[in-house]
């Protein structure tokens, strides 16, 4: 693995665990994540519709160590995921995804989900900005992002994008 590459896998290293007002955020180890997307979910206990449709993307990344994620919970009860897509690129920015169970929205979970690992991700030494994308119909996600803080910068390739930048480049 050259230099690089485990700089890389570094940076997706598990983080912390991030609490909100109602929920924990846990760190998922690239073991843990391999567990998981095999069907071992013996070590967690799922909600009512988790894992959702896209869960498995950001676990099979986490699993090859390409990306930093956590499972968002409610209680002991696994209610979506959230994390990165990469490590941050080298001018800092970080791009983010996350997810709930149908039966957890619409409750300010996504809010809280986004808000807190957005945050934390600024916390962390080189990162500048994170950003997201959705899809243009998804509006609680929308919403969940303006909450945040993110700022609307515009549609590309059918995704809108936002970003949300650390103190010495706009709010947060």
């Amino acid at each position: 693995m050259s230099g690089s590459e485990q700089e890389a896998r570094a940076a997706a290293a598990p983080g912390v665990p991030i609490s909100t007002a109602d929920l924990v955020l846990q760190p998922v180890s690239a073991a843990s994540a391999a567990a998981l997307t095999a069907g071992d979910f013996s070590g967690i206990r799922p909600g009512e519709g988790w894992p959702h449709e896209d869960s498995m993307d950001g676990l099979r990344m986490a699993a090859q160590g390409l990306n930093t994620c956590w499972l968002i919970t409610l209680g002991d009860v696994v209610v979506g995921e959230c994390g990165t897509h990469a490590p941050p690129d080298p001018a800092g920015l970080v791009e983010i995804g996350y997810g709930l169970a149908a039966p957890y929205r619409g409750r300010g979970y996504g809010r809280q989900t986004v808000r807190a690992l957005a945050h934390w991700l600024l916390g962390q030494p080189g990162v500048t900005a994170v950003l997201a994308h959705t899809d243009p119909g998804n509006v609680p996600s929308r919403r969940s992002l303006v909450s945040a803080g993110f700022r609307f910068e515009g549609e590309t390739g059918g995704q809108c994008r936002y970003r949300l930048t650390g103190q010495g480049g706009g709010s947060v």
